[in-house]
């Protein structure tokens, strides 16, 4: 049986005439009723998943255009602008950091509801945590759920060598946090982010910082604001303050692990994978490495024709992945 998440998915992308994400999600159910044990399901599911994709007339992806935004004015070349249409239900998280971000959500979709009683929801983010680990999928996700654009802020546009122009272009995105509700990202925020009293700092960056913490503490907007990290330790106390939560990301867990690879290769059959073994290869590896290492093991399946990914060529993608990440001797 699906479970609740997928049947959430699965309506979410009927409503959005999402073709690919419902067949995605479809595939997912099958693979699920498979490790289940109702194998006559799982293989009338598959039929009927196979025969829409033959019906389904699906360009290729490389003439696909994704509709984006172009900041105009002041804002041009601060942000780039997308619209995500990942969901909650695409990530594998823990169950704590899952509940943390169904509260956000949940806050967000009763704004008018909270402001009412003089409350304001969850909307400023500090996320902390290795590369690799769901830091800026979660943005994507927040902005799909909340049907809102996500903007990055562009740090090689924003930071500057003359005095005072940082600031200047800072004041100048949280002034576009009023006018343009929507997910504002700022990634590897560190780099304005670092303590105002580290040796390393210089003058300017504890001046953009400072004008930081005080746009943070006086804006008003509707937007959400995520600042996201992979050195938490380097970030000034201060920020914590300032932002409504902080969420800590942290490498998967065996079991997720696991989930990932199900989730990734559920077009493939993977029924006879040795857990243990794969398992063992993704250990310490990040969520992003572990999809990338199952997206390798599946382009070598379909350029060789094949529907079943084995145990020895999974593992053998997890080691390369591995090796690509370990930095030269």
């Amino acid at each position: 049986m699906a479970t609740a998440q997928q049947l959430k998915a699965l309506i979410e992308s009927y409503t959005e005439h999402n073709s690919d994400r419902f067949l995605s999600v479809a595939t997912q159910i099958a693979a699920h009723a498979a490790r289940s044990g109702n194998n006559k399901l799982a293989e009338e599911l598959k039929k009927l998943i196979d025969e829409a994709h033959r019906k389904q007339k699906i360009e290729p992806s490389l003439s696909k255009t994704i509709p984006i935004a172009q900041p105009t004015g002041d804002l041009s070349g601060l942000f780039s602008a997308s619209y995500p249409k990942t969901r909650l239900t695409d990530m594998v998280l823990d169950e704590n950091l899952k509940e943390r971000l169904e509260r956000v959500i949940t806050e967000y979709k009763q704004f008018d509801l909270l402001s009412s009683h003089g409350l304001s929801p969850r909307r400023k983010l500090l996320l902390v945590g290795p590369s690799g680990c769901g830091k800026s999928m979660t943005a994507s996700t927040l902005a799909g759920e909340l049907n809102l654009p996500l903007l990055t802020v562009q740090f090689h546009i924003l930071i500057t060598k003359y005095m005072g122009e940082t600031a200047a272009k800072l004041r100048v995105i949280f002034d576009a946090m009023k006018q343009t509700r929507g997910v504002y990202l700022f990634d590897e925020f560190d780099a304005i982010g670092v303590h105002r009293t580290s040796g390393q700092d210089v003058g300017e960056i504890r001046r953009v910082l400072n004008s930081f913490l005080v746009f943070l503490e006086e804006d008003n907007s509707t937007s959400i604001i995520i600042a996201a990290s992979n050195l938490e330790t380097h970030l000034d106390n201060a920020l914590f303050r300032r932002f409504d939560d902080t969420l800590h990301y942290s490498l998967p867990t065996l079991p997720m692990a696991q989930q990932l690879i199900e989730n990734r290769l559920c077009n493939f059959s993977i029924d006879n994978i040795a857990w243990n073994t794969v398992l063992k290869a993704a250990k310490d590896m990040t969520h992003a490495d572990v999809v990338k290492a199952c997206e390798d093991a599946a382009k070598d399946a379909v350029l060789d024709d094949r529907k079943e990914i084995n145990t020895k060529e999974l593992k053998k993608s997890l080691v390369q992945r591995c090796r690509i990440k370990k930095k030269p001797t």
